[in-house]
């Protein structure tokens, strides 16, 4: 069995998002737990949605290997029934791509057997969303796919070690295509030590998807926001250590209707973001 996302890998114990009730009746059960375990990520499943509601994954910067991801298929984990995944059947013929939640690049870490075996993981359908023309390489420079690297770029991060949570933000009103609603909003958390302080620092990606055949790219947003308004939108708690150590959050507004989304300025570049 894999032993999946370490909850001490940053030598504190970083506890896993709890789930609310309503997304514990929908999450996918396995041996008595909703936790799936990977390579270096786990994750728990929302068996009505078919995506992940949450992915954790640890990121050893000073120990990543370099491993082609060519050859390597999309496919779907053989422990979960496939009518609870959402697979190849959603991306053809239209502008949608497989976007990887825990990103391929993070995983590929540590011995070189225990890094191959990260990346094939990291190709489950388990850990792919739905996404626009690589919206991690998008508008605002790539802003989105490059947060993990920002990190290592501008602050002192202790033993070049951080962990990450991410995941889609589940509508009732979200587009349904194919079959399968689309998720609009996308979340992560990035968790490191400065300075003998433990930080959290969270984000919120939207994106368009009224028009699958023509998007204007400029439409993606990403804002810096609270661990508390993650919570509401997502139906999760953090624990109250993370809370504490998200000092961005305990200045910004803690309503998380659209309205006051709009109101915030979105990010512009990665000299934007507060990693105090």
């Amino acid at each position: 069995m894999k032993e999946g996302f370490d909850q001490r890998f940053l030598r504190i114990q970083i506890e896993l998002p709890e789930l609310t009730e309503e997304n514990k009746q929908n999450a996918f059960i396995q041996n008595d737990s909703e936790l799936i375990h990977y390579t270096h990520f786990s994750l728990a499943l929302n068996r009505i949605r078919r995506f992940a509601i949450w992915v954790a994954w640890n990121v050893d910067g000073g120990n990543i290997k370099m491993i082609s991801r060519k050859g390597i298929p999309f496919i779907f984990d053989p422990e979960i029934p496939r009518q609870f995944q959402v697979g190849d059947e959603l991306y053809e013929k239209n502008r949608l791509d497989r976007g990887h939640i825990a990103r391929r690049a993070d995983l590929i870490w540590g011995e070189l057997p225990e890094a191959k075996e990260a990346n094939k993981d990291s190709f489950y359908f388990t850990n792919i969303t739905p996404q626009i023309d690589d919206f991690n390489q998008s508008t605002k420079n790539g802003l989105w796919g490059r947060l993990e690297d920002a990190v290592f770029e501008d602050t002192d991060v202790e033993d070049l070690r951080i962990s990450v949570f991410g995941g889609p933000v589940f509508r009732e009103s979200d587009r349904k295509f194919k079959d399968v609603k689309l998720p609009r909003e996308y979340w992560k958390v990035i968790i490191f030590i400065e300075d003998q302080k433990l930080k959290a620092k969270a984000f919120l990606l939207t994106q368009n998807l009224d028009n699958l055949r023509v998007l204007d790219l400029d439409e993606f947003r990403v804002f810096q926001v609270a661990l508390n308004e993650l919570e509401q939108r997502c139906g999760l708690e953090f624990s109250p250590r993370l809370i504490v150590a998200d000092s961005v959050g305990q200045r910004l507004s803690r309503r998380v209707d659209a309205e006051a989304l709009r109101q915030r300025e979105p990010l512009s570049s990665l000299q934007d973001i507060d990693w105090s």
